[in-house]
């Protein structure tokens, strides 16, 4: 810990498991109304830890998950839905590209805002990502083309949730500090609750409604999901300087460095899991129409645990401990995927535990930011090159899968389940080969 003398407005060195705070001894008691709150430490002491304001934050984390990492998480559906042709005629791997820019705008524009957020902007970014989301979704109801889909539903709606993913990672570390593993895996949870229910509804209003209503009820949804972080989300601290957009020694650190490329080659295996498990399920006659809907819930309901349960572990084991088993344990169940073809019961089976373990890559990586930053002080710029370099990975690791894939039947889904397990083992790999280079090679130290 930092010793006394230090100047009021110093950032301090926190735990491996926290953010930087600002030290001081008075709490601001603004009202929740009021859109910024003071540069440097003046305004805000230590993370209260807990407390009605702060699990509130919580509650609000939630739905900007919800409405962000959640709508991707329901690609899936939409992906089973267009290769059907009903709306426009295109390639697997075309499709994809729709989820993929989605998912890589989420991470860019979440980078490319950073300093917005850091100037107090925090109510702007809200809102602006509240109507993108929206008006995307209500644009995407009276698309007809390929093209269309691509503006409303890639773009706008990516560039929205890039908006909101901000404030989701950025807040909650000035709240929480001993518990933030515990905080931030509740709060991205709301993205597996989103990946269950934007589905579900999906499929129980296209048989009755129709694509169109059926996408602007899941706008409707995100309305009114989004009004309650614009009512509660307040910045209790801003940092004491605008965040830069590079730190340029970065790219000289090892560690850093070597974990951003192995959450990028895991994010393409993960991509591959939410972009094809339904159509899988449904190409193959594994499942009927309506299960293969279903799929896509399933995976989200078990990945929620999978983002809380293994990011409350954390704050006891360390990230690393918890990372690279799991990544690992992704691609060996994406490799049984190949012989669960034709069995419902070994598909959904594999799909619960698929979900699970992979929820990690969603949920952990912002926590394992932290212990390999030394200057705290570069916190969120570290995390918002980490995000903009991984995002990559979620932009080619979709249309690679269609790609292999192909376009003429028998599809190679076990060179597409191949190239998924190899993505998402390979990662698990390089987080085991960084757990050991931090802890000396020692097996039971806290990583």
């Amino acid at each position: 810990m930092a010793s006394h003398d230090l100047h009021k407005d110093q950032l301090v060195p926190t735990e491996s498991h926290t953010f930087p705070v600002e030290r001081d001894n008075t709490v601001s008691h603004e009202p929740l109304h009021q859109p910024t709150v003071s540069r440097g430490a003046s305004d805000a002491g230590p993370p209260p830890d807990g407390g009605l304001l702060a699990w509130l934050h919580v509650a609000g984390g939630f739905m900007l998950f919800f409405n962000s990492w959640g709508i991707l998480n329901t690609f899936g559906v939409f992906q089973t839905y267009y290769e059907s042709g009903t709306l426009f005629a295109a390639s697997s791997s075309e499709i994809s590209w729709i989820g993929s820019v989605q998912a890589f705008l989420l991470l860019l524009v979440g980078f490319l805002v950073g300093p917005v957020y850091d100037r107090g902007h925090l109510r702007l970014l809200l809102a602006v990502g509240s109507f993108a989301v929206v008006f995307g979704h209500m644009m995407l109801s009276i698309c007809t083309e390929y093209w269309q889909v691509m503006l409303s539903q890639g773009f706008c709606i990516g560039i929205g949730a890039g908006c909101l993913f901000v404030p989701c990672i950025s807040i909650l570390p000035t709240y929480f500090s001993r518990k933030l593993g515990l905080a931030v895996g509740l709060a991205s949870s709301g993205s597996s609750i989103g990946g269950v229910i934007y589905p579900i509804v999906l499929d129980q209003s296209l048989s009755r409604i129709g694509f169109a209503w059926s996408v602007r009820v899941l706008g409707f949804i995100a309305l009114g999901t989004l009004l309650m972080p614009l009512v509660v989300m307040r910045m209790r601290v801003t940092p004491p300087s605008l965040r830069a957009f590079f730190d340029w020694s970065a790219f000289v650190d090892l560690p850093f460095m070597f974990f951003v490329v192995a959450t990028l080659i895991g994010f393409m295996g993960m991509a591959t899991l939410l972009f094809y498990l339904s159509f899988y399920a449904a190409n193959t006659n594994t499942t009927d129409a309506r299960m293969a809907f279903y799929i896509v819930s399933i995976f989200n309901t078990a990945s929620c645990l999978g983002r809380v349960l293994p990011n409350a572990l954390s704050d006891i084991t360390g990230p690393f401990n918890i990372m690279a088993p799991c990544a690992i344990v992704t691609g060996i169940l994406a490799f049984c995927m190949i012989p669960a073809r034709g069995s419902e019961a070994s598909l959904i089976a594999l799909t619960v535990l698929a979900g699970f373990f992979s929820g990690v890559f969603v949920s952990m990586p912002a926590v394992c930011f932290v212990p390999l930053t030394r200057d705290k002080s570069m916190i969120g710029t570290r995390i918002g090159m980490g995000c903009g370099m991984m995002a990559f990975g979620l932009l080619i690791g979709g249309p690679g899968a269609g790609a292999i894939l192909g376009t003429s039947e028998p599809l190679r889904w076990p060179a597409l389940w191949l190239y998924c397990g190899v993505s998402t083992c390979a990662s698990g790999l390089m987080y085991t080969a960084l757990r050991f280079y931090r802890s000396g090679l020692k097996l039971g130290s806290k990583v």
